[in-house]
């Protein structure tokens, strides 16, 4: 192998954070580097108070039911895990064991990163369901919604009938003009995960087809 591809190097400085779920920014690391082991990626906050880590566990249908690592390499947090809340200064490294436990974390000071790292112990790797709706919402949110869905079902071809993926389609075929479409992938959504319907009652990305004879009750 040679050597410009045994190895790859970035500068977090240089990588755009991006808006993901949301105020939350993130700074993609995994695909750009091609790392294939384990999953990666960076978070940021610009300013104290702003939301770092996502309030979340490693359950639900787009998580990857993970073990995961954050290290603190700039700035400061606040993280609550388990109910739990404590400082996490820059260089703290949170380890969370347990997929079930909540987690998140808040930024206490200007300009604060932290590294994610998470996998499933004792399986190889594979993406969460989670990373082809984030990459997605930069073009969700410019209104590019024929690219957006392109990466969605890129998703899908990796997570066949994943509920989370089947959803966000469904929202963005609805946006997009495609209500047939967006019915059909909203009602395989309901099927497998059945509390979608009331998630789907109030969501505004479905007022144009929530009128439809098929749309989910």
């Amino acid at each position: 192998m040679a050597a410009k591809e045994a190895y790859s190097v970035i500068r977090l400085d240089q990588v755009e954070a991006l808006p993901t779920f949301g105020e939350l920014k993130w700074k993609p690391l995994r695909r750009p580097l091609g790392v294939n082991a384990f999953g990666v990626n960076a978070y940021w906050a610009e300013n104290p108070g702003d939301e770092l880590i996502e309030e979340h566990d490693e359950l639900g249908a787009g998580a990857g039911h993970h073990e995961e690592m954050y290290v603190v390499i700039g700035g400061a947090a606040r993280f609550t895990v388990a109910g739990d809340e404590f400082d996490a200064p820059s260089r703290t490294v949170v380890f969370i064991r347990d997929p079930a436990a909540r987690r998140g974390a808040v930024a206490t000071e200007a300009d604060t990163t932290a590294l994610a790292v998470g996998g499933v112990a004792g399986q190889p790797y594979s993406v969460s369901p989670w990373e082809s709706v984030a990459h997605a919402i930069p073009a969700w949110r410019s209104g590019d919604y024929p690219s957006a869905r392109g990466t969605i079902v890129s998703g899908l071809e990796e997570h066949p009938d994943n509920p989370s993926l089947l959803y966000e389609l469904a929202c963005l075929e609805a946006l997009d003009g495609e209500p047939e479409e967006a019915i059909e992938h909203l009602r395989r959504a309901v099927e497998l995960r059945p509390d979608y319907a009331k998630n789907a009652q109030a969501d505004e990305d479905f007022a144009s087809i929530r009128g439809h004879p098929g749309f989910p009750q």
